[in-house]
């Protein structure tokens, strides 16, 4: 990246080069806008980045954040990203025990007849399974009315009820999710299925009635109205590649290595203090967009850390590279149970087990989980090992920051509980199947909240910068500036939300970007 052209004034200054910045400075240099990017670390990207993390291996994974659901079409159209998403063949795959009896639930994409018998196979008969279709029909009826609205200032929460069901809405945004699952459902492991969408990155009871794991179940089944999680091709690392790439061609000056450490908002722009490793800099802006999460914001804006309103982030993340995938004991084809996302100790009554164990300041055991094969998908990111090595990336839940704060050795634990979790549906030790670095090591890399948050300058390690909010606007709520029209106002007029703790901006979807793009171009 450039070091900047030395100018000392702008019309937006962004800070944080994450995905979500890199959209709003493509977006405002496309319509002319001077834009500086601010970026802490050596390169962009933030938790959307590829790395090659295994000595002698070139296989490249995605080690945060992992695939994208929520960025829109009309986005990746709008910013001409050479992007390609390629689609799961498998959506997942369950093992379970009952007895003596042993097999996995699979859920094809799209569903066809063998999901149909799986179900069947599980649970006895077909009730179930047309259970699930009808939910599924309503939650994608209900993501085809949010999905057009994400890319427009906010609609008013009764303008999008009127459009919705009145069974799918008070089951997904007035009572807790976990009402609407144990009535509907009656096996454990379709429940528990159901449920994970709803605990991805979020700690909580499925029962909470905060609502929280009911926003988390929404963000990740609205993406596109269809909900389908995709595997970026070449890695995450391509995705913010690309958008680098569209933000420098439309004329955005990016500068790595610029630790901001100020912003002094005033009536008509803000000053922002960074220093570039030799000297302290200072530039102003008409605009100030912040891809950094509130809380961080809080700091720079100088009002000081406020250890109460502290993020606190909940997962485990495990990259692996094996030589082989391991056979399981379901007797399932590791292509087809691997090809989706594999669910591990997720039976409902596990989850709840689980975040009883955790909020008690105990590791889960078991560990639930799911883990996914990004080369099955995109065999690219193996480089010359393509078909001779795979991926695996295991995401932990219920495992809040808290627990590895109190207990340094619950790091080990939970990763040892984790690939418990694994081997105990495999019909073969895991470590025969795993790669080992150049140095003899087990490839394996490990991510607690406390990564995230030492790499990445997210509070508490949380993935969505803090608790996921309603993707509209409460019915009283002030929508007088565009800033508030979509979402991403502070305290300050002059300094905008544009990252994932913006209404509307986690996961990776870039929405926080363009809700803040329209934002200044609306203002400005």
């Amino acid at each position: 990246m450039n070091s900047g052209n030395g100018n000392s004034r702008y019309d937006v200054v962004v800070v944080g080069g994450g995905h979500n910045g890199l959209v709003s400075a493509a977006y405002l240099a496309r319509a002319g806008l001077s834009v500086l990017v601010l970026e802490r670390l050596d390169h962009t990207g933030g938790a959307a980045v590829s790395l090659e993390p295994f000595a002698g291996h070139p296989a490249r994974l995605s080690r945060y954040s992992y695939l994208v659901s929520l960025m829109p079409e009309q986005l990746m159209a709008d910013l001409d990203l050479d992007v390609r998403l390629a689609s799961r063949t498998t959506a997942s795959y369950t093992p379970w025990t009952r007895g003596e009896r042993t097999g996995g639930l699979l859920v094809e994409r799209p569903e066809g007849d063998a999901t149909r018998a799986s179900f069947r196979d599980l649970t006895g008969g077909d009730e179930e399974y047309a259970a699930w279709q009808d939910f599924y029909a309503e939650v994608a009826r209900f993501a085809e009315v949010v999905a057009p609205t994400l890319m427009r200032p906010l609609p008013l929460e009764r303008d999008v009820r009127a459009l919705v069901e009145e069974r799918i809405w008070t089951d997904v945004v007035e009572e807790p999710l976990g009402r609407a699952i144990r009535s509907r459902f009656t096996d454990d492991t379709v429940r528990g299925v159901v449920a994970t969408d709803a605990l991805i990155g979020t700690f909580a009871s499925l029962n909470d009635l905060s609502l929280i794991q009911n926003r988390c179940f929404l963000y990740h089944l609205i993406g596109n109205g269809t909900g389908e999680w995709r595997v970026p091709v070449g890695g995450m690392g391509a995705v913010t590649d690309a958008l680098a790439r569209a933000a420098v061609d439309a004329g955005a000056e990016i500068v790595t290595g610029a630790g901001v450490s100020a912003i002094s908002p005033g009536p008509d722009g803000a000053e922002v203090v960074w220093h570039d490793g030799t000297r302290e800099r200072t530039v102003t802006a008409r605009r100030v967009l912040s891809g950094v999460a509130p809380w961080v914001l809080r700091i720079l804006l100088g009002e000081g850390e406020d250890p109460e309103t502290k993020p606190v982030g909940s997962q485990l993340k495990i990259n692996l590279l094996l030589d082989r995938l391991p056979a399981l004991a379901s007797g399932a084809d590791p292509e087809v149970a691997f090809a989706g996302t594999l669910h591990l100790a997720e039976d409902y009554s596990q989850l709840e087990q689980a975040y009883a164990a955790a909020a008690g300041g105990a590791v889960p055991d078991p560990m639930p989980g799911e883990v996914y094969c990004h080369s099955l998908s995109d065999p690219s990111i193996l480089g010359d090992r393509a078909g001779s090595a795979h991926t695996l990336t295991y995401f932990g839940l219920h495992t809040p920051a808290d627990l590895f704060d109190a207990d340094p050795g619950a790091r080990d634990v939970a990763t040892q509980r984790a690939l418990a979790s694994l081997g105990a549906v495999l019909a073969e030790p895991l470590d025969d199947c795993l790669a080992t670095d150049t140095d003899g090591r087990r490839c394996i890399e490990v991510k607690i909240p406390q990564d995230i948050e030492k790499d990445l300058a997210m509070p508490g390690g949380h993935i969505f910068h803090g608790d996921l909010e309603w993707p509209w606007a409460p019915n009283r709520a002030r929508l007088e500036t565009p800033a508030q029209q979509w979402g991403v106002q502070t305290e300050h007029d002059v300094v905008l939300l544009c990252g994932s703790g913006a209404r509307r901006g986690g996961a990776v979807s870039g929405l926080g970007g363009h809700n803040a793009a329209q934002a200044v171009l609306a203002d400005l």
